[in-house]
């Protein structure tokens, strides 16, 4: 379990929650773990590197939080070592909310979904925006083979707490890929 996860999330007032609404004393498990829960192994990367979306929420200068919905190609999210993620900022609406947040303050939390079999990881991290013209190595480490959106930026997070979350509520949805699949391995196409 994450040690880390409760080290940035367990505030004083969510602890006043936890008591009041009687899970304070299950809670404190992840306090008192030994891991960290802030490297990337195996298990994490794999499950990383098979997203084709994933939520991106940062925080405005004026205090209010901002999610955005972030896809691309399997794999577009690139492990770069165990303790940072990169992928490319591909060109959107142009309101460059994320980005201007990201200006002001680095840091994130990522939702990725794995709906299908109904697994959730939880990232927050301190996140760096990375331009062509300051490391066209990286940027081209990021871009996705084969598709053709415009990289604007890449965007570098530093991991501080990885955490694997319930799936008591996530419903089951699948992609137009995910479905042929199964319709093929059950002989229904």
């Amino acid at each position: 379990m994450a040690k880390a996860f409760a080290e940035i999330t367990f505030t004083p007032s969510v602890k006043a929650a936890q008591e009041r609404y009687g899970s304070r004393e299950q809670n404190e498990f992840f306090e008192n773990a030994t891991n960290p829960g802030n490297t990337i192994d195996k298990r994490v990367a794999d499950f990383m590197q098979a997203r084709d979306s994933f939520y991106l929420a940062t925080i405005s200068e004026s205090d209010w939080p901002y999610v955005q919905h972030r896809g691309g190609p399997p794999g577009f999210i690139k492990v770069l070592d165990d303790r940072h993620i990169g992928f490319a900022d591909f060109r959107g609406n142009r309101q460059y909310l994320s980005v201007g947040n990201l200006n002001a303050n680095d840091r994130v939390s990522l939702i990725l979904m794995d709906y299908p079999n109904r697994r959730r990881l939880k990232l927050w991290g301190h996140a760096e925006l990375v331009h062509k013209e300051d490391n066209p190595e990286l940027i081209a480490q990021l871009q996705s083979e084969d598709y053709g959106a415009e990289v604007e930026r890449g965007i570098v997070v530093r991991v501080e707490a990885i955490e694997w979350n319930c799936p008591q509520h996530i419903t089951p949805r699948y992609s137009e890929a995910e479905l042929k699949e199964l319709v093929a391995a059950n002989g229904l196409g």
